[in-house]
């Protein structure tokens, strides 16, 4: 971190601004929580979200299922007359 301080001041890349204000960590204003109004938007996207996945999820799981069965009794499957 030092090191590239130093370079900034080296290079001069440091902008025309007060000495307090050249380095600030930034710029974003953290706000306390208000446990008394959640948001109700953001719980819908989530869980939303989640039930979709899982969906998708459990879907994608019995069509392996399914492939996989078939596979296994076209494997079992001898019958000299298919072949």
């Amino acid at each position: 971190m030092a090191a590239g301080l130093r370079a900034v001041r080296r290079w001069g890349l440091v902008a025309a601004a007060p000495p307090g204000l050249a380095f600030t960590r930034s710029a974003f204003v953290v706000k306390k929580a208000n446990n008394a109004q959640p948001n109700w938007l953001g719980v819908g996207l989530a869980f939303t979200t989640s039930v979709v996945l899982w969906a998708s999820l459990i879907t994608q799981h019995n069509e392996d299922v399914m492939e996989y069965e078939r596979r296994k009794q076209a494997r079992e499957h001898k019958c000299t007359r298919c072949s």
